[in-house]
């Protein structure tokens, strides 16, 4: 993997500055930082996942403020209508006409609050702009902006007054990560610092544009033929493990499709990328793995049983899967 080795730190540059500039709010959760700039790298959606407190809204909000790009947030409720999240055709009595009314989804960073709290035609709706990068309201379809970026969070421990989001919808994110209480040290920082405080004052440091033409630094990353078996073998072996020599028959429903590939590979060129570096190894691989695979993933009711979780079973991949 040495004989090419291009030089992306210019590039990656601008996303150090955006990094440093996100850090002055939040304190730790390192992970979830560098999970953000490679969503908006990759042009990707991120699904946080965590109990309240954990900094997922503030995070978010520091990364739009941090942004010269528009934002804007959506607080999903049981009561809320697709209309209120997409738009809608209004009349107008002077003129006797329909037009159109944009709703807030026609923004750069949407944050989707609890989006496990809408009903299903809401979620229905904003995972198909997510998808197709547009909406269409009354006869007329409209483009979404070219950073679009929608980061949407929930909590994992309530059941009553949720709609799940289904398998075949979650799969529609990049990366579902996983929020974690804080190391004690950051903690004590946090509770004697109270960095939200400093959102208001907060400045943007990059734009769109610049963003934008990061995106291209992503495809300089280079990437040898044996990283793309390795993806390709990891792949494989959820879908049929025996033949990779794992003992986890029974415990996985369905593998993890092309779809999963193709993000896997990308979100290691953007891990790579973001380090500074021009080309992508195992470990680029290996440290996002989780977040790319988890949700795509199905496991069955035995591995349920068994207590054992779809990070389990990924990390048995892992584990198992020679590493090049």
């Amino acid at each position: 993997m040495s004989e090419k080795k291009p030089d992306v730190s210019r590039e990656s540059a601008v996303l150090e500055k955006l990094r440093g500039r996100i850090k002055q709010v939040i304190i730790g959760q390192d992970r979830l930082i560098d999970r953000i700039l490679i969503a908006v790298l990759c042009d990707g959606h991120l699904l946080l996942e965590g109990v309240p407190g954990l900094a997922k809204t503030l995070a978010v909000k520091a990364t739009a403020r941090a942004i010269k790009a528009d934002f804007k947030r959506i607080q999903f409720t049981p009561d809320l209508l697709p209309a209120d999240l997409v738009g809608t055709m209004v009349f107008n009595p002077k003129s006797g006409n329909f037009s159109p009314r944009k709703g807030p989804v026609f923004t750069n960073l949407l944050l989707a609050d609890e989006i496990n709290r809408a009903p299903a035609k809401v979620q229905s709706a904003l995972l198909e702009a997510m998808q197709e990068r547009q909406v269409t309201i009354g006869e007329n379809s409209y483009p979404l902006e070219k950073l679009f970026l929608v980061m949407a969070t929930q909590n994992p421990i309530e059941q009553e007054g949720t709609y799940p989001l289904p398998e075949a919808q979650v799969d529609r994110f990049l990366m579902k990560v996983r929020v974690d209480y804080p190391e004690r040290a950051e903690e004590m920082r946090i509770i004697a610092e109270r960095p939200e405080h400093k959102l208001d004052s907060l400045k943007p440091i990059v734009s769109a544009g610049d963003l934008l033409k990061a995106r291209g630094g992503v495809e300089k990353v280079y990437v040898d033929e044996r990283i793309r078996n390795y993806v390709l073998d990891i792949v494989a072996a959820s879908r049929n493990p025996e033949e990779h020599g794992l003992e986890l028959k029974g415990l996985i429903s369905y593998g993890v499709s092309p779809r999963g590939a193709i993000h896997l590979l990308l979100v290691s060129r953007a891990r790579a990328f973001i380090e500074g570096r021009g080309y992508v190894m195992p470990e680029d691989v290996k440290d996002v793995a989780l977040d790319v695979l988890r949700h795509r993933l199905i496991i069955t009711y035995e591995a349920e049983a068994e207590e054992m979780t779809s990070d389990d079973i990924v990390k048995k991949l892992l584990e198992g899967v020679k590493v090049p």
